[in-house]
């Protein structure tokens, strides 16, 4: 693999390895928040290690000065371009940005790679079928196929006009309603709870024979924004609805959460940060007084059921990818996985028409829809999505909004570097420094951004710190510039903008900068 390796392993020497690879270790987080002792205590019963292990006393204390944010803005940083690490793609900055592969995975991995893809852009059709081994759609879903959501390996888009909501959707669920279910979250047997007609979910499709359980609808309220320097800006405010229920009303105690479908490329580095690294940066409680009190979601490994960190999805609600793919084929797609065997989807008990639909599964091939080899492929895939090369970051704009990002607060929680773990399953992930401008924590964005839908641990004001990596190849890739979970901002600015609670700060300080010293730092964010 293109990485350093410890004296006495087998690998490059430095002379032949770029030098952007030239680096061995991983991050200590940069300004542990909370003592041992009280971090310790609190995680203590997810069994989490607040320190790391793979580290030797010297690795640590260079991974400390790398990891720590810059002082210095009149150039790049090194290896700043790499923001991938050793995988990060080098190729034209097109429609196909966020679809390259791993840089540093080998010739076979590649192969694995690309039969991934397929099955990711496989469209499923509805049981029976004479193509057995693509049948079992639905029968409820939201798409016919994992790249249908996740649109050029990139972002989603709201429904807007004619186009319909096929890369968002609407989380169904409710808070706990008495002792025994509040049991179960503390226990993290369950994140919330379904609506007990229409599930997790709002599937707008349905297989033949079947009704859809209703469309989203959104409605916009434009409101003004007077920035420091006298200029306006208009945000719109969503509110949400469902039209054409097919199934009667939903619960009064249901919340809409609309979640639109994130970029799919880093995510097995993401992975391999450690722990340690993340939970460092946590302060729940505050104590070092910033106002920026992001906290861990604790939650049970679907897989191995131990307590573990979760660090994808909006709510940090997911910890591994493989759990996330199960995940959304069982919600989206309506298709079984060793890890979700459920080959009716997201149907509940009182929906009996869609439990009676005949379903893909195929005894010889086993009992699930999407059998083994095809989530080992798919995760796969998922895991080696590469992270593009930066941009014009030495430009002088760039450079100066790099300042502005820096100074006006945004690295509280988009914090800039990690580095992976020393042991990876795959070695392409092991030892890279990595540029995700994100702490994976929670933070509380103020009753603006509530969705009002709490999450395991994460209340219905808390959001994950999203990466900011490829984030100014949206438009490039997508084909539009919408952002924030629910994409209500039709910019980087709005998106700024609409940050409250502990954002706020940040957010205050950028409407209040000159337009010379917001626009460096919108280039700034589409440089990365």
């Amino acid at each position: 693999m293109r990485r350093l390796r410890r004296a006495g392993d087998h690998g490059p020497s430095l002379q032949k390895t770029p030098r952007y690879q030239l680096f061995r270790g991983a991050s200590l987080a940069v300004g542990l928040t909370l003592s041992a002792s009280a971090l310790a205590g609190a995680l203590e019963p997810a069994g989490l290690a607040t320190s790391r292990t793979d580290l030797t006393p010297k690795d640590q204390a260079r991974v400390l000065a790398v990891t720590r944010p810059t002082t210095d803005f009149s150039k790049p940083e090194q290896f700043e371009l790499m923001q991938g690490g050793a995988g990060t793609s080098r190729r034209d900055a097109n429609r196909d940005a966020f679809s390259q592969f791993s840089a540093n995975i080998t010739f076979e991995e590649e192969g694995n790679f690309k039969l991934g893809n397929a099955l990711f852009r496989k469209n499923w059709v509805s049981s029976p079928s004479s193509t057995q081994a693509s049948d079992g759609l639905g029968p409820l879903f939201n798409e016919r196929a994992c790249q249908n959501c996740h649109l050029k390996d990139g972002r989603g888009r709201p429904p807007e006009g004619d186009v319909g909501s096929t890369s968002m959707f609407l989380r169904l669920a409710r808070d706990a309603s008495s002792a025994e279910e509040r049991a179960e979250i503390a226990d993290h047997k369950v994140l919330n709870f379904p609506d007990p007609v229409y599930g997790s979910q709002l599937q707008d499709l349905a297989v033949p024979g079947l009704r859809g359980e209703g469309r989203m609808h959104v409605d916009y309220r434009e409101q003004e924004v007077t920035l420091g320097d006298g200029s306006v800006v208009s945000l719109r405010k969503p509110s949400y609805s469902v039209d054409g229920l097919a199934y009667g009303p939903l619960d009064p105690y249901t919340t809409l959460s609309p979640r639109l479908t994130p970029p799919m490329i880093g995510l097995g580095l993401i992975e391999q940060i450690a722990p340690a690294d993340i939970l460092a940066h946590a302060d729940p409680e505050d104590r070092n007084n910033d106002w920026i009190s992001g906290k861990p979601n604790i939650v049970r490994d679907g897989l191995s059921g131990a307590l573990t960190l979760g660090r994808f999805g909006w709510k940090a609600q997911t910890p591994s990818i493989r759990e996330q793919a199960a995940d959304a084929f069982a919600g989206d797609i309506g298709i079984s996985t060793p890890e979700m065997p459920k080959s009716e989807g997201d149907c509940t008990t009182a929906e009996k028409a869609c439990l009676a639909m005949p379903n893909g599964v195929q005894q010889r091939l086993g009992p699930v829809e999407a059998p083994p080899p095809v989530m080992d492929l798919v995760t796969f895939y998922s895991q080696n999505l590469a992270v593009p090369a930066r941009r014009d970051l030495d430009t002088p704009q760039v450079l100066a909004g790099k300042k502005q990002f820096y100074e006006m607060g945004c690295i509280s929680c988009h914090t800039p570097k990690f580095v992976t773990l020393r042991g990876t399953p795959n070695k392409a992930q092991a030892f890279q420094l990595i540029w995700p401008y994100s702490d994976f924590l929670l933070h509380d964005m103020g009753p603006d951004l509530a969705d009002g839908q709490a999450v395991g641990e994460a209340t219905g004001s808390e959001w994950r710190t999203p990466p900011l990596w490829g984030i100014g190849l949206t438009r490039t890739v997508n084909g539009n510039t919408f952002y924030l979970h629910d994409g209500r901002a039709r910019s980087l600015a709005e998106a700024i903008l609409w940050h409250g609670g502990e954002g706020r700060k940040a957010r205050d300080r950028f409407a209040a900068a000159d337009a010379a010293d917001r626009d460096a730092l919108v280039k700034f964010l589409e440089s990365l």
